[in-house]
Order: C-alpha cells, then structure tokens, then sequence
C-alpha cells in the first residue's frame, strides 16, 4: 500500500485545503495552517474549524499533516526569538488540535554558533514547554531531520535520538524522515544496502515505530552537500531507482508520504504523486 499526497494551499479557507488535495490525486496531504512567513497568526474562525473538519469526514482523505511556520528556531540562542517560537510551538499544537489533525512537523532550528549540545538543549526544553503548555489534544509532534547545513540541529539519527531522550512527554513526539534532508546530510539513498543501512540505523538509535511521516523529495545537490533544495521525484540526485529502493522498503510501506516537490513546466503535483505510485510498484 502506498499513501502518498503533497503540500496544499489553505488561500482562502483551511476547508478549501481538502478539496485541493482531492485534485490533485491525494491520499493524505500537508498544510500550513496559516501565514508561514510570519510571527503572529489570527485565531482560528469556529466556522472554518468546523468545515474544515466536516469537508475531511466526507473526503476519505487522511492523515492531514500541519508543518510549522518557517521564522520560529527552537534551538537559537537568542532569547527573544527562542521565547517567540516557543510560543509558536504551543499555539500550532493547539490549532491542530482545534482541527483535528494529528501530526505536526517541525524543524529543529539552527543553533547560530552556539554548539550543537547548546542547541540541542534549547530544542529540548522547548518541545518540553511547549507540550506542556499546550496541553493533551491527541497531536503528535514529529521532529524533521534537517540536511546538515552550518549551524543545524538534528541532522543524523544520533542528534535526533539524543534529543528524544531529554523529552518528559516522549510518547507525543515522532519522527518525520525527510528523503532530500537526509542525502545532503550524507545518507546514500541510491541503493538498496544504502536505504536498508539508513533505516537499520534510525530503529537501532531511534526506533521505527516513532517514524510516523516522510517528506519524499529528491535532491539538487551531490550526497553530503548540505544543500536542502528539493527536486521532482527520481529527476535528482537520488534518483528513480533510488526511491524505488525506499518506496518498497517495509520501514515506509503504510506510512503517509508528503512530496514537498517544485511546480514547474517539468512536472506538477499531479505528476509526482504520479511518480511515486509508479515506483512504489502501485
């Protein structure tokens, strides 16, 4: 079975998001749940709440996935922005609970040349705060591998697991395994050896019972890059055989795959989730 989706608009209502995903051939399908360039966001409208929800009853469609917005860094050293995403940590775990939706992604922020321990520690009691704070609403925070650019945090298996273990809640937070993240890191996802060694390595550290979504994109730069731009499925440096390797691995088959890839004159949503049931042998 493969459950695959994409990234959709929320323009002009959250609700409007569902019947976007429809078109474009989805099973499940990823949001933002508001502006993601900015600090402050309105409250969620009762009205679209419900209709959101509603539209998702009837759709079939599921699990949604919310991403965090882009300017929160839960591990900087800065305290006026550490506070700021904080908070913005807590109020997007409120709002999918308001909605309904289940997981939300974050990325782990960049530790601005404090040291990787430093940041990781500013993560941790970030996500301790926030999950506390926000209270039990049946979301599951999923951290996201980052590509291993200067100053990141929670690039490998080891960083992620180091922070799982400092978490007082470590039941309501998951992992979210990005493909183009992890080959700019240097996990060589081209072949079969390659995807078994990188998901031998996320259930001995990590364990893969945490791994709860993909974001399944390929990679415009060369494996170690540290180059997070994604690319069409199989049109990148991982390539199609690659992500038939991944595709048909048992640590992702059942599991919702989000393809976070570009719209272009090459290839258009559509298209890639496309790709992806072809590779997945669908």
């Amino acid at each position: 079975m493969v459950m695959v989706g994409c990234h959709v608009s929320i323009a002009g209502s959250i609700a409007f998001a569902v019947e976007r995903a429809r078109e474009r051939g989805c099973d499940t399908f990823q949001i933002f749940s508001r502006n993601p360039r900015g600090w402050k966001a309105k409250d969620l409208d009762p009205d679209s709440v419900d209709a959101f929800r509603t539209a998702m009853s009837a759709s079939g469609l599921g699990p949604v996935v919310d991403h965090m917005p882009y300017l929160p860094n839960p591990a900087s050293p800065d305290d006026e922005i550490y506070e700021k995403s904080v908070a913005a940590l807590t109020r997007e775990l409120q709002r999918c609970a308001l909605l309904g939706i289940p997981y939300l992604v974050t990325h782990l922020g960049h530790h601005r040349g404090a040291g990787a321990e430093a940041g990781q520690k500013r993560v941790v009691a970030a996500v301790n705060r926030a999950l506390a704070d926000a209270g039990e609403g049946g979301v599951m925070l999923l951290l996201e591998n980052t590509a291993g650019e200067k100053n990141s945090v929670g690039t490998t298996a080891a960083d992620l697991s180091r922070i799982l273990d400092g978490l007082d809640a470590a039941e309501r937070v998951g992992i979210c395994f990005d493909t183009c993240h992890a080959f700019a890191a240097g996990y060589d996802l081209r072949t079969a050896e390659g995807v078994d060694a990188v998901f031998g390595e996320l259930e001995d550290l990590i364990g893969l019972a945490r791994l709860r979504v993909v974001h399944l994109n390929d990679c415009k730069g060369a494996l170690g890059s540290g180059l997070d731009r994604h690319e069409h499925i199989g049109l990148g440096s991982i390539g199609e055989e690659g992500f038939r390797h991944i595709l048909r691995h048992p640590a992702v088959r059942g599991l919702p795959l989000i393809c976070e890839t570009p719209v272009d004159e090459r290839r258009d949503d559509l298209g890639n989730i496309a790709k992806v049931r072809e590779l997945a042998g669908a």
